[in-house]
C-alpha cells in the first residue's frame, strides 16, 4: 500500500471516530479502565515477585549436628551436602559463630548473652540454601540421612504458604489479564460495528465500483487501533507518573516496604500496555468486521 492512500485511510478512520464521538469515548474510556488496571497488577505482580523471591532467598535448612561429631565426619558430610544439585549453598555453622550471630542479632542487648558464653547451649550446624524453594522437603530429608546430624529443621508451614501464595497471585493475574483483553475487544468491536452499520450503504458503493475487500477494512482496523493507542497511551501517562509519586512516598512513610521503583520496570510495563492497546483494538475492529461487514 502506497503511503498517500495510507494517509488518507488514517484521515478516513480519524474522521470516524469524531463523527462517533459518543461512543468512541465510550470505548476509549474503557480502554483505558481496563489497561489502567492491568497495568497496575502488572506491577503488583513484579513487586509480589520481588518480595517473594526476597523471602525465597532466605529460606534457609538447618541441620544440627551431634555434639561428638568428629571434624572428619564434619567435612564429609558437608561435601555430601555441596554435591546434591537442588542445594545452592552448604556451610558449616560452628556453635560459636552461631552464639556470635546471636549477639549481632540482640545488638544494644547483646550483654544479655554473657550469662551463657561458657555453657554455650547452641549446637554446630550445617546451613543449608536452596536452588528452587520446591526442593526444601526433598533436600530436608536428604539432609536427616547424613551420619552425625541429630536434627533437621526449616519452617515448612512458612515454605508451603509462600508457594501457595504465589501460584494464586500468578493464576489471578492470568485470568484477570484475559478476561480484561476480552472486555476490550467486546467494547471496540461494538463501536466498529455501529460505524459499519452506518457507513453500510458506501461500503456497498465501495464494492461496486471494485474496492478490495482490505482496502474497505483497512479505516475500521485503523479506526480500532487508534481508540486502543489513545487509550494505552492516557493510561501509561499516569502510571509512570502515578506510580512513582507512589513509591516515593511509601518509601518516606514505610520505608521497610520492599517496592521496585526501577524506572527500568515502568518503562516496560508502559511499552506493555502499547502493545496490548494496539492489540485489542485491532482484534476488535477485526471481530467486528468479521461478524458485520459483508464485503
Amino acid at each position: 500500500m502506497k503511503l498517500r492512500t495510507f494517509r488518507r485511510l488514517g484521515r478516513e478512520a480519524w474522521t470516524s471516530l469524531r463523527r462517533n464521538s459518543t461512543m468512541s469515548l465510550a470505548s476509549i474510556g474503557t480502554v483505558f479502565i481496563t489497561l489502567l488496571t492491568l497495568g497496575l497488577f502488572l506491577l503488583l505482580v513484579n513487586n509480589v515477585e520481588a518480595l517473594t523471591l526476597s523471602m525465597e532467598a532466605q529460606v534457609e535448612i538447618n541441620a544440627y549436628l551431634q555434639g561428638d561429631l568428629a571434624q572428619e565426619a564434619i567435612d564429609a558430610g558437608l561435601a555430601e551436602l555441596q554435591a546434591m544439585p537442588e542445594v545452592s549453598e552448604a556451610v558449616f555453622v560452628s556453635k560459636a559463630d552461631a552464639l556470635q550471630e546471636l549477639r549481632e542479632q540482640f545488638g544494644d542487648e547483646q550483654d544479655l548473652l554473657d550469662a551463657v558464653e561458657d555453657m554455650n547451649p547452641l549446637r554446630d550446624s550445617y546451613r543449608i540454601k536452596l536452588v528452587r524453594t520446591e526442593q526444601a522437603a526433598v533436600v530436608a530429608e536428604a539432609a536427616g540421612r547424613i551420619t552425625g546430624v541429630e536434627e533437621v529443621k526449616y519452617r515448612q508451614d512458612i515454605v508451603e504458604k509462600l508457594l501457595r501464595v504465589t501460584r494464586i497471585i500468578r493464576t489471578l493475574g492470568l485470568v484477570l489479564i484475559v478476561l480484561l483483553v476480552f472486555a476490550t475487544v467486546f467494547v471496540i468491536s461494538n463501536t466498529i460495528r455501529l460505524t459499519v452499520f452506518a457507513r453500510r450503504r458506501e461500503v456497498s458503493i465501495m464494492k461496486l465500483v471494485g474496492a478490495t475487500d482490505w482496502y474497505i477494512r483497512w479505516p475500521f482496523l485503523l479506526e480500532g487501533v487508534f481508540i486502543g493507542v489513545i487509550g494505552a497511551v492516557t493510561s501509561s501517562v499516569l502510571i509512570y507518573f502515578g506510580y512513582g509519586t507512589f513509591v516515593r512516598a511509601c518509601q518516606q512513610s514505610v520505608p521497610f516496604l520492599p517496592l521496585l521503583s526501577s524506572s527500568e520496570l515502568i518503562r516496560t510495563t508502559c511499552v506493555w500496555l502499547l502493545g496490548v492497546g494496539v492489540f485489542v483494538g485491532a482484534a476488535g475492529s477485526m471481530v467486528s468486521l468479521r461478524r458485520y461487514l459483508q464485503v
